[in-house]
């Protein structure tokens, strides 16, 4: 068949960041020597590792800080949401509190206890904490970091973790500003609250430090997405795009970035299906290609936000009806995905045009001569891609319904292949 190479002629590209080069050396060799039985679990491993990989993250600070609250908005959950942590001005976490979030639950929140309380003084906490189950520590302060914050951030340190610190509820210190004031710069305000906490850090010992402002009632403010960036960019790959996906739908750009993560894992979803359609058994590739297809697009829906609670989620969020973000939802990939679904129309027609010009083999990191009868691999890879790019353009007006943002989704998501 077309499109067939031999086991030399194996790409690594941005889109196997979940496979180390030993990793990928040892799907080349493992090929080589034998065959599709040796390389079929080391495929499926890797699958099922990105599945369970957990990001435990912990938010620690002084008690009333808003650590609770912080929570609640990164899970997409307001006060008295079910599932939601509890938040008050007095102190409402007494133990480590974990709160996975409600569509990817792998990826845990922990609400630490305050520090320097009468039920948790600085020495006592460091022993309890347990540190070390942690990937990240936000340390929250809502007026000034303090000396037990400070020696929060030294332990951390100590133990190898990255820390960052959040200064919350900048929203109201603002509105405070405005009411005192008769000229008021909040770009001006914004730098001299940070160079105050950055100053202050440093003098009292912590080098380089990092200050982020935000508002947990209004995520797209400040310094969220900054944060955000500094949170991914000192994660592993795969943890990484593990807490990619559970970010909240605040903007297009996020959704975007679920994009290219979800991307990552067309590709080895459509090496499993060659894999199968590989083995002459009569009926096992279309019915495993089915049940990869069908796994993969309702996996998409739910990191891209689109199943109906995280809908629901969104619209008490941005007070708007649910109805109105619902309505500019344009796919029947929303309903139940169903083989019918997939195989009809449009989608049937996508199956039988496919050819091996249609993908660009750059993109592509480990196919060898493993397709040479590729169907089953072309067929999943065009399938899903044209889902993924279907589902995020759907993903993106659902955000900018929400939000009013000015973005255009069409300017940045490239057209699907078939219709809606």
């Amino acid at each position: 068949m077309g499109g067939a190479r031999s086991s030399e002629q194996f790409v690594q590209s941005p889109n196997s960041t979940f496979f180390t080069e030993e990793e990928l050396n040892k799907l080349k060799s493992e090929y080589k020597t034998g065959g599709l039985e040796k390389i079929t679990p080391l495929l499926q491993k890797k699958v099922k590792e990105l599945d369970s990989t957990e990001v435990n993250i912990a938010v620690t600070g002084e008690s009333g800080a808003g650590k609770s609250t912080f929570i609640n908005a990164m899970r997409e959950l307001q006060d008295g949401d079910e599932g939601a942590a509890k938040t008050g001005t007095t102190e409402t976490t007494m133990e480590p509190t974990g709160f996975p979030h409600p569509t990817l639950p792998n990826v845990c929140f922990w609400d630490l206890p305050g520090i320097g309380t009468k039920q948790f003084p600085a020495n006592k906490y460091l022993r309890e904490m347990k540190f070390k189950t942690y990937d990240f520590f936000i340390i929250i302060s809502y007026c000034r970091f303090t000396e037990n914050d400070l020696k929060l951030a030294k332990e951390i340190k100590r133990l190898g973790k990255n820390f960052y610190f959040v200064r919350s509820k900048i929203d109201g210190d603002l509105d405070s500003m405005k009411k005192q004031r008769k000229e008021f710069n909040e770009e001006e305000e914004l730098e001299k609250i940070r160079n105050d906490c950055v100053s202050k850090l440093l003098e009292a010992g912590i080098p380089s430090p990092n200050v982020f402002l935000i508002s947990s009632f209004d995520l797209n403010l400040y310094d969220f997405n900054l944060l955000n960036e500094a949170l991914e960019d000192n994660l592993p790959d795969i943890k990484k795009s593990v807490f990619i996906l559970a970010l909240p739908n605040l903007n297009e750009e996020i959704v975007e970035k679920k994009r290219k993560e979800l991307r990552k894992r067309v590709w080895m979803l459509a090496t499993l299906s060659g894999v199968v359609g590989a083995v002459p058994v009569p009926g096992i590739s279309l019915a495993c290609d089915i049940a990869i297809l069908v796994g993969g697009i309702i996996h998409f829906r739910k990191c891209l936000g689109l199943d109906d609670a995280s809908i629901q989620r969104l619209a008490n969020k941005a007070e708007k009806p649910v109805g109105v973000l619902k309505a500019v939802v344009k796919t029947p990939l929303v309903g139940e995905v169903t083989p019918d679904l997939i195989t009809r129309g449009a989608w049937g027609v996508a199956v039988v045009t496919i050819s091996a010009l249609e993908i660009a083999l750059d993109i592509i990191p480990v196919i060898g001569s493993i397709f040479g009868a590729g169907s089953s691999f072309l067929m999943t890879y065009k399938i899903l891609s044209g889902a993924l790019d279907e589902l995020t353009e759907n993903a993106q007006r659902v955000v900018k319904a929400a939000f009013g943002t000015d973005d255009h989704p069409s300017d940045t998501i490239p057209p699907t292949d078939h219709p809606s």
